[in-house]
């Protein structure tokens, strides 16, 4: 029989552990996109734009993931991405025109990285974890980076080995040999949440049904709509992400286009994102011991540093100012995530969580998209990639408003439900 401490430590793996994959398999895109291109003779905006269709649909399944959950439960949810994950990695393993790539990588792996990411990993630490949330949060979203720095890197020794085939048939047994591992987990006991647990109890609690009498007020989708909170999560998450992904979805073609080795631009990639780690779980921390104004704002000013160094790498290609990316970018990299799934939980934890959560998600999936997008229609107009890095620190200046221009996000606490 497993214990409530060996389950609640069993969540935090899984949200680990299905980051690492769904997020390092998603990634390697990057490093096949030359491979590719030299193939089949596709330009670069063509197939940024297939990440692009990846993050919509990420987006798009976000509110729907969440409502999954709170309807069906955990284990469909997981089981679904994992199956949607390896089916992607065959199609890619076995296309030959760029709509298999929208079809695999944009379609398949959107919505399986939707299923068995952060939005079941955010709500289920919720129900198990009170006052070590934000940590526990921040320890799931290392995932990320722990995927980026293994799986991507090897993903380039594949292709320089194998070919781009072989490595997406390798990546395909991976994602394949999840699902067991997966089916035989005690998911009735992960759902149930930890006993005494607010959110644990709210999750159970069924949405009252139109006439069914009088029922405790609960946040609902359309209820959180109409708050300020909301909508600063909302810009926080949004900006963030437009910053986020018109760098990393570039990084590794802008560093080989100024003569920086292959192999070199993914370790540096996979570097970064290993070093989100730290940067999350360091996040979860300095939240608790310096306060969340001041540990988001140190956080934004090492994604706006990495941004400049690589905007300064345009003009004077030194290695320095690559490990200053590096470390900047990379500690900052996802220390935003954990904050956002935090405060949503404590905002409306008498409440829809998951799906509140859920549409946050999308919307900051769009901001994504669209960073993403506009990073290649800014190349293909400029021949450059110095207009995406300008564009991108404008971005972190609107991401981080919301933490200076109010106190609502600073001093949260729950909000009461609005009447019935």
């Amino acid at each position: 029989m497993i214990g409530p401490t060996a389950l609640a430590a069993m969540v935090v793996v899984i949200g680990f552990a299905c980051n690492f994959l769904a997020r390092g398999v998603v990634d390697t895109f990057m490093v096949f996109m030359q491979p590719l291109e030299q193939e089949f003779g596709w330009n670069h905006a063509q197939l940024t734009e297939v990440y692009s269709v990846y993050l919509i649909v990420l987006g798009a399944m976000s509110p729907f993931t969440g409502t999954l959950l709170d309807s069906w439960g955990p284990r469909v949810s997981y089981l679904t991405g994992a199956v949607l994950l390896a089916l992607a990695m065959f199609v890619a393993g076995r296309a030959s025109a760029i709509w298999h790539f929208y079809l695999a990588t944009g379609a398949l792996c959107g919505m399986a990285v939707s299923l068995m990411g952060m939005v079941p990993a955010a709500a289920l630490i919720g129900r198990w974890f009170d006052r070590q949330m934000s940590l526990m949060v921040a320890i799931a979203y290392a995932g990320f980076g722990s995927g980026m720095l293994l799986v991507v890197p090897l993903a380039q020794a594949g292709i320089d080995a194998f070919g781009w085939r072989e490595t997406y048939r390798i990546l395909f047994w991976s994602c394949a040999a999840l699902v067991p591992m997966l089916a035989f987990l005690p998911w009735d006991r992960i759902s149930h949440g930890a006993a005494g647990n607010p959110r644990a109890a709210q999750a159970r609690s069924p949405v009252p049904r139109r006439g069914a009498g009088p029922a405790e007020a609960r946040w609902t989708v359309r209820s959180a709509l109409r708050t300020a909170e909301f909508w600063l999560l909302v810009q926080a998450f949004f900006f963030t992400a437009v910053a986020a992904y018109m760098t990393t979805v570039q990084v590794i073609a802008f560093l080989i286009s100024r003569d920086y080795p292959p192999l070199g631009a993914a370790l540096a990639f996979g570097v970064a994102g290993m070093l989100s780690i730290v940067g999350v779980i360091a996040s979860g921390w300095a939240n608790v011991r310096f306060g969340i104004q001041r540990a988001t704002l140190v956080s934004y000013a090492g994604t706006l540093a990495g941004i400049l160094a690589l905007l300064a790498f345009s003009w004077w290609p030194h290695t320095a100012l690559v490990w200053i990316f590096i470390l900047t970018f990379g500690t900052s990299q996802g220390a935003r995530g954990p904050v956002i799934s935090a405060l949503n939980a404590r905002i409306f934890a008498r409440g829809r969580v998951s799906s509140i959560y859920g549409l946050i998600f999308m919307l900051m999936s769009f901001g994504a998209a669209f960073g993403a997008w506009l990073s290649g229609r800014l190349y293909v107009w400029t021949g450059d990639y110095s207009a995406a890095f300008v564009t991108a620190a404008l971005a972190v200046f609107l991401a981080a408003s919301p933490f200076m221009a109010t106190r609502r996000l600073i001093d949260a606490r729950e909000l009461p439900p609005p009447a019935s």
